[in-house]
Order: C-alpha cells, then structure tokens, then sequence
C-alpha cells in the first residue's frame, strides 16, 4: 500500500530510536578529511571526529549530498508508488536543498516534496515530528507541506558556544569576526535568523550563566510555546543538557523536553560542549 515516505538529512540529529519508530530515511552529509569522504553518522561517529582532529589540529570540511544520492534514497519509494516528503538543512548553510531538488526532478511522475527547513540541527527534527504526526492522522502530502511552511518561521533555534574555533574556521557563522576581540571568559551565543547561523548576543563569564540565560529566553516564551515537543540539544555536554532538560519540564507545559545528540556535521562546526535549546512558538 502506498504511503508517505518522510526524509530527512543527518543534520537533523533526530534520536535513533525515532527514525526506528516512525521509519524516518535518513541522507547523510559528508566529513571530508583530506581525499577521505565519510557519511556523518554511518561512517564516522561525533567522538571519533574530535579524535582526529584532537589527533592532526585541522578541522574536516563537510559537504552536501549529491542529487545522485538522493536519487538511491528516493527511488525505492518512487518504485512502490510512495509519496515523498524530504525536510532538508537550511538552503542558506549547504547545497543539500538544491540538490534533493535536482534529484526529484528526475522523478517527474512521482509525488515528491522537497522543503528547506531554513534551520539546522533538532529544529528540523522539531519539523520532522510535524511532519509524522501529520501524516498519521491522514493529511496529505501537500497538507503536510503547507503545514511545514507555516510552523518554519515560528521555530526559535539557540545555542551556546563553548569554542569559537570551529565556527570560526569553518566560516558558516555571519559576523562571528565581531565576537573574536576578547575571548577570555566570553561564551557566544548562535540564533538561526532567515536560514542562517547569526551571533546574537555575549555572555561574560561561566558557561553556566550563558546557558541560564539561553534557558530563562526559553522560559520567558513558555506562553507562546507549541506544547507538543521542546529539544535540548548537546555536542558531548551531557550533564547541562539533562539539568536543562529538568527544567523545562518542571516550568514548561510541554508534553514532551527531548534531548538529543549532535551529529558529525553539525559538530563539524559548532565544536564539543555545544548546547541548543529548540522548540516552536504556536501558530
């Protein structure tokens, strides 16, 4: 019986246990070590990542997926009379949207909808739940997509930056030249504006106070909040991710607080100890 196939790419850093539950496809992005292509996720974990640039003191660069491999992921579906519905990383960080368009092109029969998050990390994931709870109660693909459009612009994305080497030297976040004056004791803090990675404002001192005050942000919209899923996002920060999760469960009215892991991608250039807190205002 024909469905609604639901893709996303690994920078969605959706939990494994979900994509296992509501049978997500996941197109992984490329770590790119010198000649050396790995799948974020398949062929390279986030701990053997900070290994081996630990090891050789150099960043990877990452890359999008070809339209080729979204063409190995789509047809299979397209093959069984699927629709299809692919939420891709944000057209303003990597070439992954355009080429998942040029892949559904090459399906012209085919119900294929390709839709840019205009975020990245546990904001798209946020999407992606939409989406397979939309798709459960019987919308249709065009529905769902619509549904998609509306929710994008309401998603509040925020994170704290333990390091700014890795945004720094992979270039993906717009005016982090202005946060590099004095470093000592200064914790950055990233918000996704209009698809892209935009430092928004500084903290001095701990990082326990620039997650404070990312966690009181939060805390200030809870009335404006979509109660349905809050993601606490972490790049090797366990501990703060559970004491943040912990509180907006107790001064949230959210259904569910998830917490999530980052993947190799996105740690690829927001580096170790990243936090994020994502969630959606209502519409």
């Amino acid at each position: 019986m024909s469905k609604i196939k639901i893709f996303a790419d690994s920078t969605s850093d959706l939990p494994e246990a979900w994509v296992r539950r509501y049978d997500i496809g996941i197109v992984p992005l490329y770590v790119v070590f010198g000649n050396e292509q790995l799948r974020d996720g398949v062929d390279i974990t986030p701990a053997e990542l900070y290994e081996r640039v630990s090891r050789s003191g150099s960043l990877p660069k990452t890359a999008a997926p070809s339209p080729a491999d979204f063409v190995a992921a789509f047809e299979p579906h397209v093959k069984q009379g699927d629709s299809i519905l692919y939420l891709s990383l944000s057209s303003g960080l990597s070439a992954t949207y355009q080429n998942a368009l040029i892949a559904a092109g090459e399906f012209p029969e085919a119900s294929i909808r390709v839709v840019d998050s205009l975020n990245l990390s546990s904001a798209i994931g946020l999407l992606v739940m939409k989406a397979v709870h939309a798709a459960r109660e019987g919308k249709s693909l065009d529905e769902i997509a619509n549904l998609l459009e509306a929710v994008r612009p309401e998603v509040e994305s925020e994170f704290v930056i333990d390091t700014l080497e890795y945004l720094y030297k992979g270039g993906r976040c717009s005016g982090v030249q202005n946060l590099l004056g004095s470093l000592l004791n200064i914790r950055p803090v990233i918000k996704v504006i209009d698809g892209k990675m935009t430092p928004a404002y500084k903290v001095r001192g701990k990082k326990e106070k620039a997650t404070n005050q990312m966690l009181q942000n939060a805390l200030e919209k809870s009335g404006l909040m979509d109660n349905d899923l809050i993601v606490v996002v972490h790049s090797f920060a366990e501990e703060e991710a559970i004491r943040l999760q912990k509180a907006l469960q107790e001064k949230t009215n959210a259904r569910e607080v998830a917490l999530s892991t980052a993947g190799c991608v996105i740690s690829s250039h927001c580096g170790p100890k990243t936090i994020g807190i994502m969630y959606s205002k209502k519409i």
